[in-house]
């Protein structure tokens, strides 16, 4: 897939293209059934498959009070849209001005610099100053300036409206399944190992630290994960997220275990894909406590990920477990 940063980086037009508009912040998978009726349309008139978005995300810009917490880095969300079989994504930077646009200005920006035929939507899209353009003036602009306009409905899961939202709130409520679900993939998050306090190596459970520039971290608690270091070989692991009250620590950390990787992968770079929440973060009365349950938790993490479909879940994007 090729990255464009902004219509004025765009050297060349691409051939017949076929556009969606939105953040994607997460990439689920109401997204995905937007991607895959732009991917079909492209190939059927020998077009190009492209994703229009935003960096950063609007509302770190209009609303930083908010603190939106994102589901993707934008490398991680590049990757995911590109897995899904997009042809390129133009990704414009959002900065105040931008934001000012009045909504005429942008669908003639748009028509200007793709001179696309069509556009799809989500149902809830909104676009230009204070979102005063609508799906229906949008749908005017494109009779005024020559491009057709399809509106995707939501994707519904568990009787649900999927959303970024509503997958941010499952995660910060520790609700991995029904967020895999929502995302049609498992939630994952990655960075580089980083050095700890080296106490899970003294009890027989070495742990790497995560330092990650994710935004959103699962609640805390103990998780069955997969993992892959340096996109390397996949791994079972157990990951523990907390303070590591039984210490009396009050530093936030994020730490797996590795059930089958005993070599030292300091300074690796490592991503944690989350399964299925096993338990709370627990106070222990001690070490020997502490190490009983950890025990008890590798066992159980080993039944779960015995059943899980990991590979094809990761490879395949259409699926929705």
């Amino acid at each position: 897939m090729k990255i464009v940063r902004g219509l004025r980086n765009l050297t060349e037009k691409p051939v017949k293209p076929v556009i969606t508009l939105g953040n994607f912040d997460g990439v689920h998978v109401g997204h995905k059934e937007i991607f895959l009726k732009v991917i079909e349309h492209a190939k059927n008139i020998g077009g190009t498959s492209v994703v229009y978005t935003f960096d950063p995300h609007p509302l770190k810009i209009l609303a930083p009070e908010r603190n939106l917490t994102l589901l993707t880095t934008f490398k991680k969300k590049m990757e995911l849209i590109a897995a899904c079989g997009i042809d390129m994504t133009i990704c414009a930077d959002f900065t105040r001005e931008f934001a000012r646009m009045h909504p005429r200005d942008f669908a003639k920006k748009l028509k200007g610099g793709l001179d696309m035929d069509v556009v799809y939507v989500g149902h809830d899209y909104s676009f230009g100053r204070g979102k005063s353009g609508t799906i229906d003036y949008l749908k005017k602009m494109g009779a005024e300036l020559g491009f057709d306009v399809e509106v995707v409905d939501a994707v519904n899961v568990d009787g649900e409206r999927v959303s970024s939202s509503a997958i941010r709130s499952l995660l910060v409520d520790g609700n991995i399944r029904k967020a895999t679900r929502f995302l049609g993939r498992y939630y994952s998050i990655a960075g580089k190992v980083v050095s700890g306090y080296h106490r899970g190596k003294t009890i027989g459970f070495p742990t790497a630290n995560l330092d990650t520039p994710y935004e959103l971290i699962p609640a805390i608690g103990v998780y069955a994960v997969f993992a892959r270091v340096s996109h390397g070989k996949w791994h079972r692991g157990v990951v523990n997220i907390g303070y590591n009250p039984t210490f009396n620590r009050d530093d936030f950390i994020v730490e797996v275990h590795l059930l089958d990787h005993e070599e030292d992968i300091y300074g690796s770079e490592i991503e944690i894909y989350f399964v299925e929440r096993l338990r709370d973060e627990q106070t222990f009365k001690n070490v020997e406590a502490l190490k009983g349950q950890i025990t008890k938790d590798v066992v159980r993490a080993k039944k779960i990920l015995e059943k899980e479909l990991f590979l094809e879940t990761v490879i395949n994007p259409r699926i929705v477990l």
